[in-house]
């Protein structure tokens, strides 16, 4: 498995972690196992967040003895993100978690707590060491701007946005402004939310062609795609071992210039948008 710098942190961080939204819908026990296969083949960066229902509460389970080999993000609802509401809601999410720390905590989107508020309470939980660094996620250029003015840099850790084939949107102005900064892109939902290109459509048979000559699947052609930035990290969910391990298989998968070109060309990023699309 591949890693990266994660930001400024000082963290190496695998290409490819595991994403946990709708994780407590499914069997328990299938779910705990994908997560443990994940670490096993290198995929220590696990993704959740308190809105995401008990996924906590699994993941408890699943990284219980390995604590220290996993690179844990959570994140704070809008709703709770007044200084206050910000440590309390973490303080929560570490009990669920079963941990003395977060080596990322992250405000899920922008609400109407003033981000000075925000910033403060991730500041105050660094100096505690309940968490190691702070971030972002679904904020925009403009949104990036603000919080840097309050941060000041070298704080903003990451940025976490949506980003898969059909919607690269973050190319135009998200990823060029993280890169100037030194924070780490992670994309959610890189299968894109049940619409992966179908294996007969123009762009799914340029992920099919590809994969055939990689001895490598579409999913980890598409992940090797979306990851070639070296600021940009994935974090896919698998709902089994397998699947799992077929996300952790694009970890060192590396695609040529031309193949590069071919899915840019089949997966064309399309005119910046007026606002940033999310999930």
């Amino acid at each position: 498995m591949n890693t990266k710098p994660f930001g400024k942190t000082g963290a190496n961080v695998s290409v490819i972690g595991q994403g946990t939204w709708y994780l407590d819908h499914g069997d328990r026990k299938r779910a705990i196992a994908a997560l443990q296969r994940g670490l096993d083949l290198g995929m220590t960066h696990i993704d959740t967040a308190e809105m995401y229902g008990d996924a906590e509460l699994v993941i408890a389970d699943a990284i219980a003895g390995r604590r220290d080999e996993v690179f844990l993000v959570s994140k704070v609802l809008p709703s709770n993100a007044s200084r206050r509401g910000t440590i309390t809601a973490c303080e929560r999410s570490l009990k669920r978690l079963k941990t003395d720390r977060l080596d990322c905590y992250l405000l899920h989107w922008r609400g109407s707590y003033p981000l000075e508020d925000t910033v403060a309470a991730f500041e105050e939980l660094v100096q505690s060491g309940k968490i190691k660094s702070w971030g972002v996620s679904n904020f925009d250029a403009d949104d990036l701007d603000e919080i840097l003015a309050v941060s000041g840099e070298g704080r903003i850790a990451c940025n976490q946005v949506l980003y898969h084939l059909k919607e690269r949107a973050i190319e135009h102005a998200v990823i060029p402004w993280c890169e100037r900064h030194g924070v780490a892109v992670v994309a959610y939902s890189p299968f894109g939310h049940d619409d992966f290109p179908a294996s007969g459509s123009k762009g799914g048979g340029v992920l099919a062609r590809i994969a055939e000559a990689r001895r490598a699947t579409p999913r980890q052609v598409a992940l090797s795609f979306l990851t070639r930035a070296t600021t940009v990290f994935a974090i896919p969910k698998a709902s089994s071992a397998e699947h799992a391990g077929e996300n952790a298989a694009a970890g060192d998968l590396v695609l040529t210039k031309d193949e590069v070109a071919a899915l840019d060309a089949a997966f064309p990023r399309g005119p910046k948008p007026r606002g940033l699309p999310m999930l």
